[in-house]
């Protein structure tokens, strides 16, 4: 199955805790390198995300966020030592009623040591939560959007195929008009320059002139890389390295075939087919 590295996904989860908001992207890179922000008190997550990536994809520049806002309701608890602050107030009565002086501050008996504490909300069942209800859900969509964007540019690619083969069909035709003509070239240069040659030298310049300028060996490969790159795109692992050398081949090739291009229609169609062939390479950079 073929695989964009060009993709982005999202998804929001809410809670009596709070809201987070997970994020996926990812651009084309010739290996995989993944980026983790998270909040502080989810750090300890990393180590898992990233394996979970790892798991599931081969290349691309990855980048995961996770967006944490707190309910303020849970944010922070105040607790009241009610114990210790009865024996203040008391404590405070008993110095009042004795002394006839002062007054009872209760903001002061709150401030006392040990009368107030606050409790931080608990994040280690949130992020039990995080992870197994919201970053693999993410994870499964942004896989999913990959696929999809994978399955555009493996269409474009066939097509660009099919256009190749159209190219090298056109060459083909266009080979034996090209000989004729080589050969009628060679013999009106010879008859100009009063140069008359035997019948067999004359025969050996017309193979030595019809094996510089024959590109059967060169369609021939080209067919095969043809149907290797049809292969290929039926192949369910990561393909994007194996594309990435068939495209080499075809440039190979094709360089061959234009220098050897006498001909104007044949000379057009490998123009056609290095610009196809760049089309194609240009598409494979972002598959994985």
């Amino acid at each position: 199955m073929i695989h964009s590295m060009t993709a982005f996904s999202q998804r929001e989860i809410k809670g009596t805790w709070g809201t987070a908001a997970w994020e996926l992207r990812s651009l084309n890179q010739r290996y995989l390198e993944i980026q983790i922000r998270l909040p502080e008190q989810f750090r300890s997550l990393e180590s898992a995300i990233r394996e979970r990536i790892r798991l599931r994809l081969t290349r691309g520049k990855v980048e995961c966020n996770l967006r944490f806002d707190v309910n303020p309701s849970v944010q922070s608890t105040l607790l009241l030592n009610k114990k210790l602050a009865k024996e203040l107030v008391e404590a405070a009565q008993w110095v009042k009623l004795h002394s006839q002086e002062g007054k009872i501050d209760p903001l002061a008996i709150l401030r006392w040591p040990g009368v107030m504490s606050v409790t931080e909300p608990d994040f280690n069942t949130v992020s039990t939560e995080f992870l197994s209800k919201g970053f693999d859900q993410i994870l499964d969509e942004f896989i999913n959007a990959r696929e999809s964007e994978g399955n555009t540019l493996k269409t474009l690619i066939e097509k660009r195929l099919v256009s190749v083969m159209n190219e090298l069909q056109k060459i083909r035709q266009q080979m034996p008009r090209v000989l004729v003509w080589q050969h009628e070239k060679l013999r009106r240069k010879l008859e100009e320059a009063q140069i008359h040659l035997d019948t067999n030298r004359l025969e050996q310049e017309l193979v030595m002139l019809a094996q510089r300028i024959d590109v059967s060996e060169e369609l021939e490969r080209l067919d095969a890389h043809v149907k290797e790159t049809y292969q290929i795109l039926t192949k369910k692992e990561a393909v994007g390295r194996r594309l990435d050398f068939m495209m080499q081949e075809f440039h190979r090739e094709s360089n061959t075939l234009a220098s050897k291009s006498i001909n104007t229609n044949v000379t057009a169609s490998a123009i056609e087919l290095k610009v196809l062939i760049e089309q194609m390479r240009e598409q494979i950079q972002n598959i994985e």
